[in-house]
């Protein structure tokens, strides 16, 4: 149980209790994609997904999106995920996709 804990502070270990779930379908804010792509964890699921959005040469863009929220259910994540990266363009914009 301790060598748990310890794992799950200092990120070892995680990996048979993490999981990535099937993408859901994007939704369309503003001209970006938004893709719910919830990380399962001991029940629960985080939200984490992509917003996409295609560049003036056709090439899409995209910027992944993760937060450190757990909800208990996939449809309430999913929709927790669309309300924040709404926000989140909103607030940042286009300058998401410049390199840091």
């Amino acid at each position: 149980m301790l060598k748990k804990l310890l794992g799950g502070l200092f990120g070892g270990g995680g990996d048979a209790e993490s999981s990535s779930a099937a993408a859901a379908e994007p939704v369309e804010y503003q001209g970006y994609l938004i893709v719910s792509e919830p990380v399962e964890q001991g029940g629960q699921y985080r939200v984490s997904g992509w917003i996409r959005k295609p560049g003036t040469d056709g090439e899409m863009r995209e910027h992944r999106f993760e937060r450190s929220d757990l909800v208990p259910g996939r449809d309430a994540c999913d929709e927790l995920m669309v309300r924040k990266a709404q926000v989140y363009i909103d607030q940042v914009g286009e300058e998401m996709f410049t390199p840091r």
